[in-house]
């Protein structure tokens, strides 16, 4: 834990967890996974289905993307998740907060510019790792080095 002699303990912490989330995730579900290949959901799902990860679209407006079946909601999907990939606008985050809970998935990703304080905290408070305000392709490719 931080303390005020050591202000950088918790960023250490934060970077210890999500250091043992990415090597002990398989299955990530990517809520709003775009198949336009110029969005930064397709790179970012790409780059994960690459580095060795299950990769799981949810988009009501996708059948397929980067060759996996999408599901319209995190409930629909027939398997356990581990991480939920967040590409959606921070004021729809709740909802997917609570999806993602009632799954039991274990960790909540917000990607870089997501950020629902109240949502984050309704996943803590139910068990889930939170990481928000960052992107995971970066934080995995950093860890990869």
């Amino acid at each position: 834990m931080s303390s005020p002699r050591d202000p950088d303990a918790r960023l250490r912490d934060e970077a210890g967890a999500i250091t043992a989330l990415l090597s002990s995730a398989k299955t990530i579900a990517v809520v709003g996974l775009s198949s336009k290949s110029h969005r930064p959901s397709y790179g970012v799902a790409r780059y994960l289905q690459s580095a060795g990860y299950r990769v799981i679209p949810v988009n009501p407006n996708e059948s397929e993307v980067l060759g996996e079946k999408c599901y319209a909601r995190l409930e629909d999907i027939p398997e356990k998740v581990d991480i939920v990939d967040i590409f959606r606008r921070s004021e729809l985050v709740a909802e997917v907060v609570e999806s993602s809970i009632q799954i039991g998935a274990h960790a909540v990703w917000m990607q870089e510019g997501v950020v629902n304080e109240s949502a984050a905290e309704r996943a803590r408070r139910a068990g889930l790792v939170v990481i928000m305000d960052l992107c995971i392709a970066v934080e995995l490719q950093m860890r990869l080095k």
